[in-house]
């Protein structure tokens, strides 16, 4: 996919994604692009300097990324520390909760796939903890 700047004859500024340039000239001349602010069909590209990942870039990626991964591991832990384990008993556990047949109360354990399909289905928010790798025994 090939994003461009567009902008139509009344000098709207807007966005679009197309496969190929050839893409965008078909859409162009079948009138299927138009401006999102006034509904013009009368669109162009832009002049739009290109995105180009620098060393620099890769590094603040590399950090934002280590920086979600250590609150995502503190997330698991408050969790953990926080909550009760039930283990394969979840999904029944969080359905009981979620009627008000058992105590409201933090908990976290196993489910497959089929229970948590289940579980949302009933309403029950459910969310995954992650596994890190030194978390696996």
């Amino acid at each position: 996919m090939i994003r461009f700047s567009l902008h139509c004859d009344k000098e709207h500024e807007f966005e679009g994604w197309f496969r190929s340039n050839d893409d965008f000239d078909s859409q162009v001349g079948k009138g299927l692009v138009t401006c999102p602010s006034c509904g013009s069909h009368k669109v162009g590209k832009a002049l739009m300097a290109p995105s180009v990942s620098t060393g620099r870039q890769k590094e603040k990626i590399a950090i934002a990324m280590s920086q979600m991964a250590r609150e995502m591991k503190e997330m698991v832990k408050k969790v953990r520390d926080n909550a009760d384990y039930v283990g394969t008993e979840f999904a029944e556990q969080a359905r009981k909760i979620h009627f008000g047949e058992a105590e409201a109360r933090g908990i976290y354990g196993e489910a497959t796939h089929e229970d948590v399909e289940a579980l949302l289905e009933d309403g029950v928010d459910v969310m995954p903890l992650p596994i890190f790798p030194e978390d696996r025994n």
